[in-house]
């Protein structure tokens, strides 16, 4: 059996404005031929589908284009669960009808954990896989809330719940696997039925870069679990939320996949990957396929001469890439729009943003040094408004904690439920 994971597609995300719909249609495309050409026969998708819980029409088509083509492909079965970018009941609404396709989605946990448990079975409908999949747990899923919680106190309760969580989700895998050994009379370790989990979530010492997209799941940087939460019983662990293909903790078998293409010009660099896992009976083999990239990103930064030396270099090569642009020359260049365009007037090559450093300071004095408003977040506007009104520091823990519950509820809420 072998296995793909993936995550965190973002499909509709747009970059300063542009759409990016021919790199998600260009991923897909050679996902499912890489799915083909590998001989994949369950493909794990954890979380984060698409980039907002109101999909437009054609991430929508983008998906289900997808869903269609693979489940008539080699590949047997595939798994969906919810990230935090995702609405729960969205991608819940037509699961009974994907199921049809071999297409599990678990958007949301239930009152029965035994619903997020999905037996996998082989074209001779012999048991070949258990999957725990796990959606993202929301605050409210896994803590119940109490007068006079400290951060301390929330941060042990979300750990705890989700470990507890994840231990009850694999006894009920575990007794699963237990029964079919029994009924199929299958003597041999216990490799014969591997455990396979999902989720969505941080790791403790995750790695993330600048412009990710990647948002604290709880409020105060909380519940960042280690690998010791999860229990022993996971042959491997497909998790989504982290954009950097990584280990967890040092852990083969516990992974995020990242996402295919680069969020922001922070993952620019980036070499992004997608995971197979084979079992064959002993441990698994897990190998890291890399993905082409489809659109070239490129930030410039330095004085006039730098960049305009840079773009020109850029010409010669023919790049296709989109430029962030960062002018940090001590001249103030009122027209840096103008000579940008103009530089690459013979080019296909487009500007998605440009920071005109020099000019922003002189003309927006209330903005730090090294600042422009397009660094500022909600959590950096609220500082500022606690400046303004001369909150002091005794106050500001308990406010800024209630302001970042507010929006972590705001961003969660889904506005598809009925």
């Amino acid at each position: 059996m072998k296995i793909l994971h993936t995550s965190d597609w973002h499909l509709g995300r747009s970059l300063y404005g542009r759409k990016r719909y021919d790199e998600f249609s260009s991923f897909l495309d050679w996902l499912s031929t890489t799915i083909q050409d590998e001989k994949i026969d369950v493909l794990l998708i954890a979380g984060d589908i698409f980039d907002t819980g109101t999909p437009g029409n054609r991430a929508q088509e983008l998906y289900y284009r997808f869903l269609c083509r693979v489940s008539d492909s080699f590949c047997r079965h595939i798994l969906v669960i919810s990230g935090n970018h995702d609405s729960p009941s969205f991608l819940n609404a037509p699961r009974e009808l994907l199921r049809a396709l071999k297409v599990y989605v678990v958007g949301s946990i239930t009152e029965h954990p035994e619903d997020e448990v999905i037996v996998l079975k082989d074209e001779k409908n012999l048991p070949q896989a258990i999957v725990c999949a796990v959606p993202y747990l929301r605050d409210r899923d896994i803590r119940i809330v109490e007068p006079g919680e400290t951060i301390e106190d929330k941060n042990r309760k979300l750990v705890r719940g989700i470990q507890e969580h994840y231990a009850e989700v694999a006894a009920i895998a575990e007794k699963k696997r237990k029964a079919l050994l029994q009924q199929s009379n299958i003597k041999n370790p216990q490799s014969q039925i591997p455990i396979i989990a999902m989720g969505h979530l941080f790791t403790a010492g995750g790695e993330t870069v600048d412009g990710d997209g990647v948002r604290e799941l709880y409020v105060g940087s909380l519940a960042h679990v280690g690998k010791e939460v999860f229990p022993l019983s996971i042959d491997y662990l497909a998790l989504g939320h982290l954009h950097v293909p990584q280990r967890v903790g040092g852990a083969e078998h516990i992974r995020y996949s990242g996402s295919p293409i680069p969020m922001g010009y922070g993952e620019a660099g980036q070499t992004k990957k997608v995971v197979t896992i084979e079992f064959n009976g002993a441990a698994p083999l897990i190998q890291e396929l890399r993905i082409p990239c489809f659109q070239p990103l490129e930030r410039i930064v330095g004085s006039l001469d730098d960049i305009l030396s840079k773009i020109e270099r850029l010409k010669t090569e023919k790049s296709t890439a989109w430029l962030e642009i960062e002018y940090t020359g001590a001249k103030i260049v009122g027209d840096l729009r103008e000579t940008l365009e103009e530089a690459l007037a013979d080019s296909v090559m487009e500007i998605r943003r440009i920071k005109n450093k020099r000019l922003t300071d002189r003309v927006i004095h209330a903005i730090q040094e090294n600042q422009t408003l397009d660094d500022l977040d909600v959590n950096d506007v609220f500082e500022r408004c606690l400046d303004a009104f001369d909150v002091p520091d005794e106050d500001r823990v308990e406010l800024t904690g209630s302001y970042k519950e507010i929006v972590k509820d705001l961003l969660e809420e889904d506005v598809n439920e009925v």
